[in-house]
């Protein structure tokens, strides 16, 4: 896996191979980009449920101003501050999803830029997005990016693209409210 654009172009990441995670493909990463770009500048991103970070390191690496990654899989952190160590402005938080959100919301941190791609066997999708949206987590017109194989949810956010890769989905929101 590698970082495929900007700034951190090329860069090796770890993390391919660990139990419960599974890395978006370079491929997918490029369609999603490509798709997501206008939103990426000067952003503040949150990828929860983070796994190696690649989709958040992507977005700094693309001009993204800061990113939050959250995760609660200790060697899923290690692995985070090592893909991170020479990634200016990444704040990595050792929290279930849950937790992160309570803290976001408690400390008034809101988003440009959410990815959310939580272990598809949990579908954790749903509840994801019901707790961003009632803690007003994404700013107006910020963009919530969903990566999914089967899991039914909705979102009161505008659905603005739509995309099917084999068994994997995305869905890209918008906060128009």
């Amino acid at each position: 896996m590698r970082i495929i654009s900007g700034k951190y172009k090329g860069k090796q990441i770890k993390g391919f191979d660990i139990e419960g995670t599974r890395p978006t493909m370079d491929r997918v990463k490029e369609s999603l980009f490509a798709m997501i770009q206008n939103y990426v500048q000067g952003s503040t991103c949150l990828d929860l449920f983070a796994g190696s970070g690649s989709l958040g390191i992507e977005a700094l690496s693309n001009g993204g101003k800061i990113c939050y990654f959250v995760d609660n899989n200790p060697k899923v952190i290690q692995i985070l501050k090592e893909n991170t160590k020479q990634i200016e402005h990444s704040e990595i938080l050792f929290l279930d999803y849950q937790e992160s959100l309570v803290y976001f919301k408690k400390n008034h941190i809101s988003f440009d830029l959410i990815f959310l791609d939580p272990p598809y066997q949990k579908h954790l999708l749903k509840e994801s997005i019901q707790m961003i949206e009632e803690y007003q987590l994404l700013r107006l017109h910020g963009i919530l990016v969903c990566e999914f194989t089967d899991e039914e949810f909705s979102s009161s956010y505008s659905l603005i693209k739509e995309k099917t890769y084999h068994d994997k989905k995305i869905r890209i929101y918008q906060n128009e409210m």
